[in-house]
């Protein structure tokens, strides 16, 4: 395996090497061997010359004039990903978004494990959704540790998010993806990535609206 790189690059290049680590999924179905950067660019909407930038972050892994091994470069995208193993995943709050994540076949499939899944509601707490247990909140910091737990997702209401944070870290977790509209404050050696569907839908909104004529009235 290409020794990784020691250089500092964009995180969006990490978003997109799961986009080219999707794409050749895709092709290995299709039975396709070798892809060009050109091509590759052509599914993706993205510019050949950005994917090779990306890819040789980490290693060299093409050749000119011949494109990329499909199988090979999937197999160094794995590992590069971290989804050579897989990983354990807990996640706090049981309303309609925690639950909806907890089934997502995507999670699984890529390594991240479900293990179970946090509540203080005891209406809900001691049920089994769809074979992954809902369990009290108070017990969360025990869990984590006796089962070692990497990954937290956190789902309640931005009110308890940070709280929420606090007891993960603060239990081992190495990381968190948190979808409470708030910023959370963390130890430097704890990952966290956000994600705001209000904003995105906000984003949406702005484009669709937008014309040249409120501009306009922006501006003056």
């Amino acid at each position: 395996m290409p020794k990784k790189k020691r250089y500092k690059f964009p995180k969006t290049t990490i978003e997109r090497l799961s986009y080219y680590f999707r794409a050749l999924e895709d092709l290995t179905k299709r039975g396709i061997d070798t892809v060009s950067s050109e091509a590759l660019g052509g599914k993706l909407n993205i510019k050949s010359s950005q994917i090779r930038k990306d890819l040789s972050y980490f290693g060299d892994f093409g050749k000119r004039g011949m494109g990329y091994d499909v199988k090979y470069l999937l197999k160094e995208l794995r590992y590069i990903l971290g989804l050579d193993r897989e990983w354990k995943v807990v996640i706090v709050g049981a309303g309609h978004l925690g639950l909806a994540i907890s089934q997502y076949p995507g999670f699984q499939k890529r390594g991240f494990i479900i293990q179970a899944i946090f509540d203080s509601d005891p209406q809900k707490v001691g049920a089994d959704y769809n074979g992954i247990p809902i369990l009290n909140s108070e017990t969360l910091t025990d869990y984590i540790k006796e089962n070692e737990i990497e990954i937290g997702v956190v789902t309640v209401p931005a009110a308890a998010a940070q709280e929420v944070a606090d007891i993960l870290c603060a239990a081992g977790v190495q990381a968190i993806l948190n979808f409470a509209p708030v910023s959370l404050i963390v130890d430097e050696e704890i990952k966290v990535l956000s994600v705001d569907l209000t904003t995105k839908l906000e984003a949406l909104a702005y484009y669709m609206s937008f014309s040249k004529d409120k501009l306009w009235k922006i501006i003056s």
